[in-house]
């Protein structure tokens, strides 16, 4: 089965978006000090700054249920694809725990172990490579069931667990474990992802069928707006006034109302982006077929651009080669960052720079069939 090039357009698409969210981290000056989320101190540009990054997760697990879709109907095995997800799902976690603190901190062994979206995409492959063998008749309710119920375990805590809470920040609660006295940050639960991953594998069928894309994308968005006027349930806290509160859902873990106000417009997206032809040179499809490969390579060079910055401005660049205070760091200059508009300046910059490499690589890959190229 030849690559939908929607799919391939929209994960692009949010990779692109996905930069702007890493380097407002990096440079923008609120970030040392607080949530773009946060009410009181953002503003509107800030909040939206954020806010419209907010698809990029949810169409990393859906695509990526889509792409074990594709994978299976190109003459393979479900036992094949168990044996494709559970080892790519395992790179994943290791990269997370390598290459991507590099990314991040430039040095692997500053700052706290954060267990974050490479984590999450990798342990919900591994589930996927298990929940595969059930009929879609199964899995399919099973998944949308997890994802519109999960909220109903909101009021439970993870120290009502004694011992083995950890198990339910993994699971279900963002918090900080200890592994061997090391401090690790979950940011990353994994219910409800590796079920928004499972209802991607299933929807696999529908990605080109334009009544079903546009009926359920318009149907997932009406509903989000029906229940979040509603304000019982969907999400962890309620809204109270205004756009910004009412727009403010929960990401860690997502809420039922998070993954309506993403995915509804997402599958929108994906039913325009059939009908518009692109080119194997447009950057929607460029990224879009290299996504991890771009997406270590954008944290790294917006990384490495903050190197000269900081020597202009400061005369030193080591603070660094450490966490970011928006990442749990510390050390950073008091006056350290920048306003907005240089961070859409160095937002754009970042993805220019990843063109050439990115379209570099998608050739490599288009050339060639070697079997570590499908775990890059």
């Amino acid at each position: 089965m030849a690559r939908v090039r929607a799919v391939d357009g929209l994960r692009g698409l949010v990779m692109i978006i996905m930069a702007l969210d890493h380097v407002r981290e990096f440079f923008h000056v609120g970030a040392m000090s607080f949530q773009p989320e946060d009410l009181i101190r953002t503003t509107p540009l800030l909040f939206m700054t954020r806010w419209i990054t907010h698809i990029c997760a949810p169409v990393f697990m859906f695509t990526a249920g889509v792409g074990a879709f594709f994978w299976l109907r190109r003459g393979r095995a479900k036992g094949q694809l168990s044996r494709f997800l559970w080892t790519r799902g395992l790179w994943l976690v290791v990269l997370e725990l390598t290459a991507l603190r590099v990314a991040l901190n430039l040095n692997p062994m500053s700052g706290i172990v954060m267990l974050t979206i490479l984590w999450a995409l990798g342990w919900s492959m591994v589930a996927l490579g298990f929940l595969v063998h059930l009929p879609v008749r199964v899995l399919a309710p099973l998944s949308v069931a997890i994802i519109v119920l999960h909220n109903l375990a909101d009021p439970v805590q993870a120290s009502r667990f004694g011992g083995v809470a950890w198990l339910w920040n993994i699971l279900h609660q963002p918090g900080m474990i200890r592994v061997a006295g090391i401090p690790v940050l979950v940011a990353y639960p994994l219910v409800p992802w590796f079920a928004v991953m499972a209802a991607g594998f299933c929807f696999g069928p529908m990605v080109t069928r334009q009544r079903w894309l546009v009926g359920l994308g318009l149907g997932l968005t009406l509903a989000f707006l029906a229940l979040r006027t509603l304000n019982v349930y969907g999400n962890p806290t309620p809204w109270t006034s205004g756009v910004l509160s009412f727009l403010r859902c929960s990401k860690y873990p997502p809420s039922f109302d998070f993954l309506l106000m993403t995915l509804g417009p997402a599958l929108l997206l994906l039913a325009w982006l059939n009908t518009v032809e692109l080119s194997d040179r447009n950057p929607l499809i460029v990224f879009g077929r290299v996504p991890l490969f771009y997406f270590l390579g954008h944290l790294l060079v917006a990384h490495l651009l903050a190197i000269p910055l900081a020597l202009a401005r400061y005369g030193t660049a080591g603070f660094l080669f450490h966490p970011a205070p928006s990442m749990g760091g510390s050390g950073y200059p008091a006056d350290y960052g920048y306003g907005l508009g240089v961070v859409y300046l160095i937002w754009a910059t970042v993805v220019v720079l990843l063109y050439p490499l990115c379209r570099w690589f998608a050739g490599v890959k288009a050339r060639r069939t070697d079997w570590w190229l499908s775990y890059l």
